[in-house]
């Protein structure tokens, strides 16, 4: 039974990559409708993580529901935006013929074509080719080819990385109007501030969740001024927890 309820379900995942264990054994649910903000340090297992629930990525075991079918299922092919940490468009092609390409792979029109590149707002530099482009217009020429087949799960791999300021504050407005117009959006960064651009959080570290909550939800429980070191109180609190164990699984050997 589908639960519209949850854009993405993942039961005890588990993940290896070049011999190495990414993920040991994750679970989650993320609501439909909502920023969710994948945070952590690099090389904790956010991308391993979020190729999992695009369908990119080898599983060892474990379930992804997405839209209430198989992570990587033919039928969310037009229904999931994916754009990675490396831009996936065409330098030698503009940025309208980016988008227009990627528009008729997902078979939507001209105006659906113009619509995306007005939300990342490039539509001055439409007729320009992208090997021409800023750094941020790259990844906004990126974002526009996602987002032109409308998707109802976006998924974001730490789209806002080396972009200014005022581009990072612009596209995180971008993404709290998707949500509220019904999409829904998995952004994973590794910078802590943006924590507070979400509504909801799932903090990873060395391929597990420490928390799963809202923004003040993590603040409070962790009398922290700011998300960065309300992340550092987690694993502190997660590493002494750990350190009990195992002194007490010495003591009774």
């Amino acid at each position: 039974m589908v639960n519209n309820s949850y854009a993405v379900e993942v039961d005890h995942l588990r993940v290896t990559r070049g011999g190495r264990l990414v993920i040991p054994d994750l679970s989650v649910r993320i609501p439909t409708g909502q920023v969710v903000g994948l945070l952590g340090p690099s090389g904790g297992g956010k991308s391993t993580f979020i190729r999992a629930v695009v369908g990119v990525q080898v599983v060892e075991s474990g379930t992804v529901t997405v839209l209430g079918e198989p992570a990587g299922s033919q039928g969310l092919r037009h229904r999931v935006g994916y754009v990675t940490q490396s831009p996936s468009v065409y330098a030698d092609l503009t940025v309208a013929d980016n988008v227009r390409y990627f528009g008729r792979i997902a078979g939507v029109d001209e105006a659906a074509v113009q619509e995306a590149i007005a939300l990342v707002d490039l539509p001055s530099h439409a007729t320009a080719r992208v090997e021409n482009l800023s750094g941020g217009q790259h990844s906004r020429a990126s974002l526009a080819c996602a987002l032109v087949g409308r998707p109802d799960l976006l998924v974001l791999d730490e789209p806002t990385v080396g972009l200014d300021p005022v581009l990072r504050r612009d596209l995180w407005n971008l993404f709290g109007r998707l949500a509220a117009a019904g999409t829904s959006l998995l952004v994973s960064s590794h910078v802590m501030d943006e924590a507070t651009r979400c509504d909801r959080l799932l903090l990873m570290r060395e391929g597990e969740f420490l928390a799963d909550t809202t923004p003040a939800q993590l603040l409070a429980e962790t009398g922290a001024p700011d998300a960065e070191a309300a992340f550092l109180a987690l694993i502190d609190r997660a590493a002494s927890t750990a350190a009990r164990s195992g002194g007490a699984g010495g003591s009774a050997a």
